[in-house]
Protein backbone atom coordinates (compact mmCIF):
# COMPACT_ATOMS: atom_id res chain seq x y z
CA UNK A 1 0.00 0.00 0.00
CA UNK A 2 1.26 3.54 -0.50
CA UNK A 3 0.34 6.48 1.29
CA UNK A 4 -0.98 9.58 -1.10
CA UNK A 5 -2.87 12.68 -0.52
CA UNK A 6 -4.90 14.85 -2.85
CA UNK A 7 -3.04 17.06 -4.91
CA UNK A 8 -5.87 18.25 -6.58
CA UNK A 9 -8.46 18.38 -9.05
CA UNK A 10 -8.39 18.97 -12.97
CA UNK A 11 -10.98 18.50 -15.86
CA UNK A 12 -10.18 15.94 -18.70
CA UNK A 13 -9.40 18.02 -21.13
CA UNK A 14 -11.42 15.64 -24.01
CA UNK A 15 -14.60 15.04 -21.63
CA UNK A 16 -14.72 17.82 -19.33
CA UNK A 17 -14.90 15.06 -16.46
CA UNK A 18 -13.36 16.17 -13.11
CA UNK A 19 -10.38 14.13 -11.93
CA UNK A 20 -9.03 13.91 -9.01
CA UNK A 21 -4.88 13.49 -8.81
CA UNK A 22 -3.90 11.37 -5.74
CA UNK A 23 -0.33 12.20 -5.03
CA UNK A 24 2.10 9.94 -3.21
CA UNK A 25 3.38 11.02 -0.36
CA UNK A 26 7.22 9.59 -0.80
CA UNK A 27 7.82 9.91 -4.74
CA UNK A 28 6.09 11.47 -7.84
CA UNK A 29 3.66 8.66 -8.40
CA UNK A 30 0.18 10.03 -8.86
CA UNK A 31 -2.79 8.71 -9.63
CA UNK A 32 -5.88 10.37 -11.44
CA UNK A 33 -9.03 9.24 -10.68
CA UNK A 34 -12.04 10.16 -12.82
CA UNK A 35 -14.96 11.09 -10.61
CA UNK A 36 -18.38 13.09 -11.31
CA UNK A 37 -19.61 16.34 -11.10
CA UNK A 38 -21.16 16.25 -7.56
CA UNK A 39 -18.35 14.49 -6.26
CA UNK A 40 -15.78 16.21 -7.34
CA UNK A 41 -17.59 19.66 -5.97
CA UNK A 42 -18.02 17.84 -2.30
CA UNK A 43 -14.18 16.99 -2.84
CA UNK A 44 -13.20 20.74 -3.50
CA UNK A 45 -15.72 22.11 -0.85
CA UNK A 46 -13.69 20.38 1.79
CA UNK A 47 -10.31 21.13 -0.12
CA UNK A 48 -11.23 24.98 -0.23
CA UNK A 49 -13.16 24.53 3.65
CA UNK A 50 -15.61 26.25 2.35
CA UNK A 51 -18.81 25.65 4.67
CA UNK A 52 -22.01 25.16 2.97
CA UNK A 53 -25.65 26.24 5.17
CA UNK A 54 -26.59 22.49 5.57
CA UNK A 55 -24.78 19.43 5.75
CA UNK A 56 -23.46 17.95 2.35
CA UNK A 57 -23.66 13.97 2.28
CA UNK A 58 -19.98 13.17 3.81
CA UNK A 59 -20.49 15.87 6.62
CA UNK A 60 -23.25 13.68 7.70
CA UNK A 61 -21.33 10.41 7.33
CA UNK A 62 -18.66 12.11 9.36
CA UNK A 63 -21.11 13.18 12.37
CA UNK A 64 -22.66 9.92 12.16
CA UNK A 65 -19.59 8.01 12.39
CA UNK A 66 -18.72 10.41 15.33
CA UNK A 67 -22.25 9.91 16.97
CA UNK A 68 -21.76 6.04 16.95
CA UNK A 69 -18.22 6.51 18.41
CA UNK A 70 -16.12 5.42 15.72
CA UNK A 71 -13.61 6.60 13.62
CA UNK A 72 -12.13 6.29 10.04
CA UNK A 73 -9.09 4.79 10.04
CA UNK A 74 -7.93 5.55 6.70
CA UNK A 75 -9.71 4.65 3.02
CA UNK A 76 -8.29 2.38 0.20
CA UNK A 77 -8.49 2.38 -3.15
CA UNK A 78 -8.11 -1.69 -3.67
CA UNK A 79 -8.78 -2.16 -7.16
CA UNK A 80 -9.34 -1.52 -10.89
CA UNK A 81 -11.54 -2.96 -12.78
CA UNK A 82 -12.68 -2.55 -16.68
CA UNK A 83 -11.86 1.54 -16.24
CA UNK A 84 -13.49 1.49 -12.83
CA UNK A 85 -11.25 1.92 -9.15
CA UNK A 86 -12.91 0.46 -6.08
CA UNK A 87 -12.23 1.29 -2.75
CA UNK A 88 -13.20 0.47 1.05
CA UNK A 89 -13.09 2.72 4.03
CA UNK A 90 -11.67 0.77 7.30
CA UNK A 91 -13.86 1.91 10.72
CA UNK A 92 -12.95 1.04 13.98
CA UNK A 93 -15.77 1.46 16.88
CA UNK A 94 -15.30 -0.09 20.30
CA UNK A 95 -12.42 -2.03 19.11
CA UNK A 96 -13.71 -3.71 15.98
CA UNK A 97 -12.90 -3.24 12.56
CA UNK A 98 -14.66 -2.85 9.76
CA UNK A 99 -14.40 -2.30 6.37
CA UNK A 100 -17.25 -0.49 4.55
CA UNK A 101 -17.49 -1.08 0.51
CA UNK A 102 -17.24 2.51 -1.08
CA UNK A 103 -16.82 4.39 -4.52
CA UNK A 104 -13.88 6.00 -4.34
CA UNK A 105 -14.88 9.69 -4.67
CA UNK A 106 -17.07 8.91 -1.29
CA UNK A 107 -14.01 7.60 0.56
CA UNK A 108 -11.89 10.11 -0.08
CA UNK A 109 -14.49 13.24 0.72
CA UNK A 110 -14.62 11.50 3.92
CA UNK A 111 -11.00 10.94 4.88
CA UNK A 112 -10.29 15.05 3.93
CA UNK A 113 -13.58 15.13 6.24
CA UNK A 114 -11.79 13.02 8.71
CA UNK A 115 -8.22 13.86 8.08
CA UNK A 116 -7.81 10.05 7.78
CA UNK A 117 -5.00 8.94 5.55
CA UNK A 118 -5.64 7.62 2.00
CA UNK A 119 -3.79 4.52 1.00
CA UNK A 120 -3.79 2.77 -2.71
CA UNK A 121 -2.75 -0.88 -3.31
CA UNK A 122 0.30 -1.36 -5.36
CA UNK A 123 -1.68 -3.40 -7.99
CA UNK A 124 -3.73 -0.33 -8.44
CA UNK A 125 -0.99 1.84 -9.40
CA UNK A 126 0.29 -0.28 -12.23
CA UNK A 127 -2.99 -1.06 -13.53
CA UNK A 128 -3.66 2.54 -14.01
CA UNK A 129 -0.79 2.69 -16.20
CA UNK A 130 -2.78 0.51 -18.63
CA UNK A 131 -6.54 2.68 -18.76
CA UNK A 132 -8.50 2.31 -21.54
CA UNK A 133 -8.63 6.57 -22.15
CA UNK A 134 -11.59 7.32 -23.49
CA UNK A 135 -11.74 8.68 -27.71
CA UNK A 136 -12.93 12.26 -27.68
CA UNK A 137 -14.68 11.44 -30.97
CA UNK A 138 -16.48 7.99 -29.87
CA UNK A 139 -17.91 10.32 -26.81
CA UNK A 140 -18.91 13.23 -29.04
CA UNK A 141 -20.41 10.63 -31.72
CA UNK A 142 -22.38 8.83 -28.49
CA UNK A 143 -23.64 12.24 -27.20
CA UNK A 144 -24.75 13.21 -30.68
CA UNK A 145 -26.88 9.91 -30.97
CA UNK A 146 -28.21 10.47 -27.60
CA UNK A 147 -29.54 14.14 -28.39
CA UNK A 148 -30.61 12.93 -31.17
CA UNK A 149 -32.78 9.69 -29.86
CA UNK A 150 -34.36 11.95 -27.39
CA UNK A 151 -35.33 14.70 -29.52
CA UNK A 152 -37.23 12.09 -31.68
CA UNK A 153 -39.18 10.69 -28.91
CA UNK A 154 -40.19 13.68 -27.27
CA UNK A 155 -43.73 14.64 -27.31
CA UNK A 156 -45.58 17.64 -25.94
CA UNK A 157 -47.02 15.93 -22.72
CA UNK A 158 -43.47 15.16 -21.43
CA UNK A 159 -43.70 18.70 -20.76
CA UNK A 160 -46.19 18.29 -18.27
CA UNK A 161 -49.02 21.26 -18.15
CA UNK A 162 -47.80 24.90 -18.07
Amino acid sequence: MVEMKVEGLTLDPLTNMPIIILKDLLSDKALPIWVGYFEANAIALEIEKINTPRPMTHDLLRSMITSLHAKVKHVLINDLKENTFFAVISVIQNGSDMTIDSRPSDAIALALRTKSPIFVEDKVIEAAKKLDLPDPNKIQDDEKQQWKDWITSIKPQDFGKL
